[in-house]
């Protein structure tokens, strides 16, 4: 199920982690990524601005692959879809969510943590999941634990991603990418210029496809 978006997430490496309060800035948000060469967003449910600003990011660059996270119900999921989210990311396992997203026939990556939420993702068909909030879960360590058992699961780990420690978890087989928001954090275009997230996007991709050789 959803091989075709696994190989693609496999290609992005890094899928920027966005929270935008105003959907003005998502469509020079785009540009800035899209010029790094980091084609993907997955902006967050948080704020009002969420659905305008997937909608706005793929009008400004239709090949950019654009999804919500943070999705906490079957109401977000079917909104992101109605703005153009391309898959749909959620902090944890919630059924309700993840049956109704693979009914719509999207792609979905919920968080799993534990052996029982692995479990239930891979009985509706799903290898690949978010693993959130990565630090805090024991990061690469608790990935491998949980790989050698399921055997050909993978894992997109998000929360205390970064720089640092890209090389460390891309390198790993059980990462089919990683989630970040260094290079996307709002204070880095508060005052309307992009260009620094251009740069650290940029330096991210290319420690990325180090990483991966």
């Amino acid at each position: 199920m959803f091989e075709s978006f696994y190989q693609t997430l496999e290609e992005l490496l890094i899928v920027p982690v966005v929270v935008l309060d105003d959907e003005a800035d998502a469509a020079p948000l785009a540009d800035a990524l899209m010029a790094a060469g980091m084609r993907s967003a997955e902006v967050t449910f948080r704020t009002a601005a969420a659905a305008g600003s997937i909608r706005a990011m793929r009008a400004a660059h239709p090949d950019m692959h654009a999804g919500a996270g943070t999705v906490l119900t079957v109401e977000q999921v079917d909104e992101a879809l109605a703005a153009g989210a391309e898959f749909i990311v959620a902090p944890g396992f919630d059924a309700e969510v993840v049956s109704h997203c693979i009914e719509r026939g999207v792609p979905v990556l919920p968080g799993t943590v534990t052996p029982t939420e692995v479990g239930s993702a891979r009985k509706l068909g799903l290898t690949v999941t978010k693993f959130f909030p990565a630090a805090q879960y024991g990061g690469l360590g608790t990935i491998a634990a949980l790989c050698a058992p399921f055997v050909g699961h993978r894992f997109m780990p998000t929360g205390g991603v970064s720089k640092e420690n890209l090389g460390s978890y891309l390198g790993s087989p059980d990462i089919i990418a990683v989630g970040g928001t260094w290079m996307v954090k709002p204070a880095l275009f508060a005052g309307g210029d992009f260009s620094r997230v251009c740069e650290l996007a940029a330096e991210a991709m290319a420690a990325a496809r180090a990483a991966r050789g």
